[in-house]
């Protein structure tokens, strides 16, 4: 557990429009806040906005907001403890972590996890020397040379690309030198003990390798590409054709549904584009990052599961899985399908030649075909209904058309939008029309007619009767109390303010809550400035609240201080204007009950002058 003072001594020592602009480029001063281009979203007019002297940044466009730690979480993955001590290290702030029982052993399970990421950093740096020096290696740059690639690129660089040894033992020999337990490399996959005998062997072995990364950019993992044998070598394996890839096994620091090849590679590239192309082999991530698309992450091999797409959609909302035309293609769509709806990305799919994966394509057919195969991309809703009813129905036996219309009706009973639903609907009856099944199939056609009025019926939902659904008027005074709090959000100082004070009383309820709240967290400094913790002032905020109070500290109305003075002032003249009048009308709606008692109503009377004097401005002359 990190103490609060290092965590608020980091933030304060941390200059968040620095952190922030190597990511977002496009940063420029506009008076006292920074704006850019958010880097959550895609927009072509700048939105994200970042205040230096509260810390915060707010985007409003995606409605994005929070502190330096928060857009690191976002931005690169970090956890909350990863980000203060990553900008701890930064800010040159010892970040110690608070000793008690439970935080002795998160400390102990954190050094063990350390431990393993140690060893996947080494083994990754003695495949990528190996690429470059190990005699056995031309197999290696053979491959890489069939696939277009250059070992001494970027590319290959970032996606750690290296190369196993034929030897039993070259990794394991090497990992002992550098201090690494056999027992840890164990743990994460890296070697295998021995069956009959005492020791360990390597597990990747003459293979073109590839790190695969976590969201951090920390190596969890490995896949190893078998090669063509090496000349003279007839005992390799004991002579069997190895299998054409070999993967890390699950380990505390990998979880292969869980990862996504490429994800660190690419994330800014997705966060960029608002949107991700999915593929299924490694080496089509690799491919297609070297010819410029470099929003593209591999499923490792796996159907896309609901944590990957949940992963993924941290980064964007729309997805494009570009996948082989053949049955084994159809089958990820529809594996797919389900992932992306949990996670709520809006997913499409882009159909290649059948038996053509994305790197054969782009290497024989360029970047340009790619994109426009991209580009052609339909609905993955579309594209299953297109599957279920295509030319195959009509040949399909009974027992197979009822699966199929089933399949349809499924997929169309999960949308709850009625607009969708009806649009998928009008897209079933053209699928279906195309192959006649009015005529040709009338009562499976008939079923998915009955199966999709059933399902709309079973999801009309009643609103609310006209007389609770009307609006709400406003309260009066509630956009001066508003505009009021914001000035002071602006400038807190202005709380000390002797003239401020006073008007302060006019402020009630959730205003007056607000008001609190930021004299509490404004605080003398060292050298007798007022800071103002806004991170603390925002967690003692309801979330309706947060995100009006994050954005507006995020970008401040007002430049000066006296700007926000005036503010604070005019609006509280509107304000006791308001509040006189109010009780102007209830003295007045007073008088009328009490008709006929008259001393009541000379009191009154004497009691709605004054207040008309005062509305006046005329005091008690």
């Amino acid at each position: 557990m990190i103490a609060k003072d290092t965590i608020a001594l980091v933030r304060d020592r941390t200059d968040i429009v620095a952190v922030v602009s190597e990511s977002v480029p496009s940063l420029k001063k506009q008076g006292r806040r920074f704006v850019g281009l958010c880097p959550f979203h895609k927009e072509k007019t700048p939105s994200f906005h970042v205040n230096p002297d509260s810390g915060l940044y707010h985007c409003f466009g995606c409605k994005e907001s929070g502190d330096v730690f928060t857009f690191l979480e976002r931005i690169e993955g970090y956890t909350f403890a990863e980000a203060v001590r990553f900008l701890g290290e930064r800010a040159n702030v010892p970040v110690h972590v608070e000793h008690t029982a439970a935080s002795s052993d998160a400390d102990r399970q954190r050094r063990e996890r350390e431990a393993l990421y140690g060893a996947m950093q080494v083994a990754a740096a003695f495949y990528e020397a190996q690429l470059r020096d190990h005699p056995s290696r031309g197999s290696a740059l053979d491959e890489l040379a069939r696939r277009k690639l250059d070992p001494a690129s970027e590319t290959a660089a970032a996606f750690r690309v290296g190369y196993a040894p034929p030897g039993w033992d070259g990794l394991a020999t090497y990992l002992r030198r550098q201090g690494v337990s056999p027992a840890v490399a164990e743990s994460v996959g890296l070697l295998v003990p021995r069956a009959n005998a005492t020791g360990y062997y390597d597990r990747f072995r003459h293979r073109l390798m590839f790190a695969v990364c976590d969201a951090q950019g920390r190596v969890v993992a490995f896949s190893g590409r078998a090669l063509g044998p090496i000349p003279g070598d007839d005992a390799r394996d004991g002579g069997r054709e190895p299998p054409k890839y070999i993967n890390s096994p699950e380990s505390p620091i990998y979880t292969k549904g869980a990862t996504l090849f490429g994800l660190w590679q690419g994330r800014h590239d997705i966060r960029h584009e608002a949107h991700a192309i999915l593929v299924e082999g490694n080496f089509d991530v690799v491919s297609l990052h070297a010819r410029g698309l470099r929003h593209v992450v591999g499923s490792l091999g796996t159907a896309f599961t609901a944590d990957q797409a949940r992963l993924l959609r941290r980064f964007a909302a729309d997805v494009t899985l570009l996948f082989d035309g053949d049955a084994a293609g159809r089958k990820a769509a529809r594996a797919a399908e389900a992932s992306c709806d949990a996670a709520g990305l809006d997913a499409k799919v882009a159909l290649l030649p059948d038996g053509t994966d994305p790197d054969a394509f782009v290497r024989e057919k360029g970047r340009d075909a790619l994109d426009h195969v991209v580009r052609q991309a339909r609905g993955l809703l579309e594209y299953l209904i297109d599957v279920e009813l295509d030319e195959s129905f009509s040949a399909a036996d009974l027992r197979e058309r009822a699966a199929r219309i089933e399949r349809v009706a499924a997929m169309l009973a999960k949308q709850t939008d009625p607009v969708v639903r009806g649009m998928l609907k009008a897209y079933a009856d053209y699928a279906a029309s195309r192959l006649d099944l009015v005529r040709s199939a009338p009562n499976a056609f008939g079923a998915l007619e009955r199966k999709v009025l059933s399902t709309a019926r079973a999801r009309v939902e009643l609103g609310p009767r006209p007389s609770e659904a009307r609006v709400r008027p406003r309260r009066p005074g509630q956009e001066e109390r508003k505009a009021i709090v914001g000035a002071l959000l602006d400038f807190p100082a202005l709380l000390n303010d002797s003239e401020i004070k006073g008007i302060l009383d006019l402020l009630e309820g959730e205003s007056a809550r607000i008001v609190a709240a930021i004299r509490q967290c404004t605080r003398a400094g060292a050298r007798g400035e007022m800071t103002f913790d806004s991170a603390e002032f925002l967690a003692q905020m309801a979330p309706p609240i947060q995100a009006f109070a994050s954005a507006r500290l995020a970008a401040p109305a007002h430049e000066t201080i006296d700007e926000a003075r005036s503010t604070v002032m005019a609006n509280a003249r509107k304000l006791r204007e308001t509040n006189v009048a109010l009780e102007a009308r209830e003295a007045a709606m007073d008088q009328r009950r009490h008709a006929g008692d008259w001393d009541a109503e000379v009191e009154r009377a004497k009691h709605i002058a004054t207040l008309v004097r005062e509305r006046n401005g005329l005091g008690g002359r």
